[in-house]
């Protein structure tokens, strides 16, 4: 019985490859250097997963950005802005992803893997994209780790999955290039041949909803590849959700093996077992790879008895549901989580070592010492008074439809509003300015102790003033405070709130660089204090003009957090939202009048499946109104999203009843806002028009060109101007030159519209 996972976490425990980056991409390193480190990390990763006994180690999972980009400049998919480049090399790869300021390139758009928060960069498909083999990273890395000693295991992304998640660029059809796309894919598989038995090739789609043309191009690709007299076994994956509607086409794709994420779409089990293929071996996705608390183990060896006794042990793998990336690398590093929650905890390293626990516990006739164990520690969590609030779980039964509504609608909150007296196409920002080297300091010197907090609110003060003067300057309309005294807009109220605990290292992978340390949510959730109003009370005392209180909403602090698997996510969200609700309102007695709830994950929560949706818009858009309706219609409320499909969630965004929202456009050149074509969106939306992932400052003359793109969708009175995200990512000398582009931008619009 075979064990694996499906990938590894890229980052390091200490976060070396983020280091790393940022380094060469300030020019502090060379590409050496960085390579250098990248091998040392894919070395630790691979005996990681050799000393738990894992079958094979994953290879080509591995990414110093993205692996869906990896997949694009191994395809030779490269859009035609960047043929310029050298090809191959880091300066392309990183044009790519981030965009390329010398030389006035913009970046790739970018959207989320799925229902994660892990971003991907979208392969843009044209009408002269010729895929070629154009990489050999894949091939070097995996001869790496047999040289090293390990029998391994390729990680692709498969060719359905890859033009699926890829867009057509001016009206071509991408799924055209499927043949000679299949042509460089048998070439891969033939090469790695030489290396290893099976490749992983992935292919999530299955586990969407596929339309019967995809479904007939899966059919077709996998009849090619897998009767190529190609010497390897493919493991075709699936993960996310049930496999159901594309049951047919995976259990006939004549592949050697199917891997099944039983976590999250285990439902039809027994059916997949009275139709599975004789010729073909299941990997069991039985461990979580994207939640960090403990397997229980009677209940997955319930699952895995089951397919035994169908299957027998020599047709089953036993695995993680999906990669490994979206989890911490390891606990060992965890010195100050409380003793009692970490034994409820797994991050990456120890579900390999859970994945071989529970192979001794299938194989083995006697009992394993490791049930016992695991059992105890199930049922300590289960019975645990810290994570049962009963005042909580009263105050949820306690919720009205009332309290889930503005007192009156939009048209009536506007005109209440208009003491603002806000221009035409009135500007702002998402909330966060620049975490600078100094800010980081200030607050890793006082976590350690080594200032007092008389100092440190001293120096966040007068971060604040800094900040605020800077807006003024620069002539935006409605500020913020810009946030120093936040690491995290999630991790910042997970300090704060009860029912949650923060760890020291639990870091994990948003895009790039870019890493998260999700908060642990493990019991009922309440505010015990004002979290938001002595600092944004602060920041609006300096100015005369308006300011934005920054709250994260409920849904996004859901999503963006390691969330309790003993309750329902709806009820869990429920609890947030009246704790959000809460510091609303307390901010309105404060004085503050606008109040921005950021819903970022909104479209990210959303069931990857469209029968699954209905009812998570139900709970998800109730929790927003539950937080933001407590208010008065003077009070203006704001949201923000990222990366949201607008033509499947544009009724449930209305409905939130936000006096504004801001949305993530600027990469797709505003092509989201197509959504109000058939539909009309009645209240005030700011389409962002400045890229803030990459370094580029975008001209005058590009935002305005995006705003008139933007005038066409959205009438100008209900029009805002703000960039695409917050800013804390970026750094001073990108965000003020961008920042006076966009306020020149929107005056000139404004002149244009009172001629």
């Amino acid at each position: 019985m075979k064990t694996h996972v499906l990938g590894f976490p890229r980052m390091g425990v200490q976060r070396e490859l983020k280091f790393a980056l940022e380094s060469y991409w300030k020019g502090n390193s060379t590409l050496d250097e960085l390579s250098k480190i990248s091998r040392e990390l894919r070395l630790n990763h691979w005996s990681v997963q050799k000393k738990a006994g894992l079958s094979c180690v994953s290879t080509g999972d591995f990414s110093w950005y993205d692996h869906v980009l990896d997949t694009a400049v191994l395809l030779g998919v490269i859009p035609k802005r960047f043929r310029d480049l050298p090809s191959g090399g880091a300066e392309l790869y990183f044009a790519m992803a981030r965009g390329d300021q010398k030389k006035n390139i913009p970046a790739m758009e970018m959207t989320k893997w799925f229902d994660t928060n892990y971003h991907y960069i979208v392969p843009e498909i044209e009408a002269d994209c010729s895929p070629r083999l154009s990489s050999s990273k894949i091939f070097e890395e995996t001869r790496e780790a047999v040289e090293a000693g390990f029998d391994v295991k390729p990680v692709l992304l498969g060719p359905i999955s890859f033009l699926a998640l890829a867009k057509d660029v001016d009206g071509f059809d991408r799924w055209s290039i499927l043949p000679q796309l299949l042509a460089v894919y048998k070439e891969i598989l033939t090469i790695l041949s030489a290396n290893c038995q099976w490749v992983q090739l992935d292919e999530p789609v299955l586990c969407s909803d596929m339309s019967e043309k995809e479904r007939n191009h899966f059919t077709t690709a996998y009849q090619f590849l897998n009767s190529s007299n190609i010497n390897i076994k493919i493991l075709l994956t699936t993960y996310f959700d049930e496999l159901d509607d594309n049951l047919d086409v995976a259990l006939d794709s004549g592949c050697a093996g199917l891997h099944l994420d039983l976590v999250r779409g285990g439902k039809n089990l027994d059916e997949i077992l009275n139709r599975f293929p004789e010729n073909m071996i299941l990997s069991a996705g039985i461990v979580e790879g994207r939640n960090i608390w403990r397997n229980d183990y009677a209940a997955s060896l319930d699952i895995l008895n089951k397919i035994q006794a169908k299957l027998g042990r020599d047709r089953m793998m036993l695995a993680s549901s999906c990669s490994l990336l979206h989890c911490p690398e390891t606990l060992e590093c965890e010195t100050k989580l409380d003793s009692e929650i970490k034994s409820w905890l797994a991050f990456a390293s120890e579900k390999c070592q859970e994945i071989m626990e529970l192979k001794t516990l299938v194989t083995e006739e006697a009992a394993c010492d490791a049930l016992q164990n695991n059992q105890f520690v199930i049922e300590s969590r289960r019975q645990s008074r810290r994570v049962h609030n009963e005042s909580v779980q009263k105050r949820c039964t306690e919720i009205t439809d009332e309290m889930k509504h503005r007192k009156d609608s939009y048209a009536l909150r506007k005109d209440a509003q208009r003491w603002l007296n806000l221009p035409l196409f009135p500007t702002t920002t998402i909330g966060s300015y620049p975490q600078t080297d100094e800010i980081r300091r200030h607050r890793n010197d006082f976590i350690k102790g080594s200032i007092t907090e008389e100092a440190y609110n001293s120096f966040i003060e007068n971060e604040i003033d800094k900040v605020v003067r800077k807006q003024e300057e620069i002539g935006l309309d409605v500020l913020v405070h810009g946030e120093p005294e936040r690491n995290d807009m999630v991790k910042y109220f997970g300090d704060q709130l009860a029912g949650f605990c923060v760890t020291q290292n639990g870091w994990v992978q948003s895009y790039g660089s870019r890493c998260v340390k999700p908060p642990v949510i493990y019991g009922d959730v309440s505010r015990p204090h004002p979290m938001t109003i002595r600092w944004i009370q602060y920041a609006q005392s300096l100015t005369k003009k308006p300011l934005k209180g920054m709250l994260t909403g409920p849904v996004t602090i859901l999503c963006w957090s390691f969330v309790r698997d003993d309750l329902d996510r709806s009820e869990v969200c429920q609890q947030i939202a009246l704790a959000m609700r809460d510091e609303v309102c307390d901010l309105e007695k404060a004085g503050i009048h606008i109040i921005q709830i950021d819903e970022a994950a909104l479209s990210e929560g959303c069931p990857i499946k469209a029968k699954n949706r209905p009812d998570y818009f139900r709970w998800a858009v109730g929790a927003f109104r539950l937080t933001t309706s407590g208010v008065e219609n003077s009070t203006q409320i704001h949201s923000h999203m990222c990366y949201s499909e607008f033509n499947r969630m544009i009724h449930a965004i209305a409905d939130m009843d936000a006096d504004v929202i801001s949305i993530e456009s600027s990469r797709s050149k505003m092509e989201l806002l197509e959504a109000f074509a058939d539909f009309e969106y009645p209240n005030e939306i700011g389409p962002g028009v400045y890229d803030i992932h990459s370094p580029r400052i975008p001209s005058k003359e590009e935002i305005i060109d995006l705003l008139h793109k933007a005038v066409a969708w959205i009438p100008a009175e209900r029009l805002w101007v703000n960039p695409d995200c917050g800013l804390k990512t970026r750094s001073w000398d990108e965000v003020v030159p961008s920042l006076e582009n966009m306020v020149a931008a929107a005056r000139t619009l404004r002149c244009e519209h009172q001629k």
